[in-house]
């Protein structure tokens, strides 16, 4: 995910600090991988070089000063042609849990990869249900609707390649044992 296109994204709506915008992006996508205030003003740094923000006012408050940043007329022009484009599946697979599966296989253990994908359909299972129980809760709203919706969508992918894999490892294992 492109974080500077989330910050510009929430730029949108007038300006914002640092802080209000972390605050912002972690409300906006509660499931994703928390952004860090110092990736934060990192890329509103990048942003500000590149003249799709600007300085929009600063002020105390009590504290340290923070400076408001607004989107500039070019900042709004990406943003609109990023929004505007088609995201092409991705062309590699990769993640941990393949990985794992991969590595234990490869070292010819089929019961290490067979506990392994049990465990992890277990955990994929505890996370759907924690997942599907959040969407019906009274705070939320459709951010967290959607954003869980997704994450379901790709753990219930996730536990139907487990199934289909400790099927296959189950196979290999009866046609190698004596």
């Amino acid at each position: 995910m492109s974080a500077s296109f989330v910050l510009l994204g929430l730029l949108s709506s007038g300006p914002k600090h640092g802080y209000e915008l972390k605050r912002a992006y972690d409300r906006s996508l509660p499931n994703a991988k928390p952004l860090a205030f110092g990736q934060v003003y990192a890329t509103i740094g990048r942003l500000e070089r590149d003249g799709l923000v600007e300085r929009a006012g600063q002020d105390r408050d009590g504290g340290p000063d923070r400076v408001a940043y607004a989107l500039t007329d070019l900042g709004r022009q990406s943003l609109d042609e990023w929004l505007g484009a088609v995201e092409p599946p991705a062309p590699y697979v990769s993640s941990v849990l393949l990985a794992k599966v991969v590595v234990a296989l490869l070292t010819a253990d089929s019961d290490r990869a067979g506990t392994y994908l049990a465990d992890q359909r277990a955990a994929h299972t505890a996370r759907l249900r924690e997942l599907t129980r959040s969407k019906h809760e009274s705070t939320a709203n459709i951010g967290d609707v959607i954003t869980a919706d997704f994450a379901i969508a790709h753990l219930d992918a996730d536990l139907r390649w487990l199934r289909t894999t400790l099927e296959r490892v189950g196979e290999m294992h009866q046609e190698t044992s004596p």
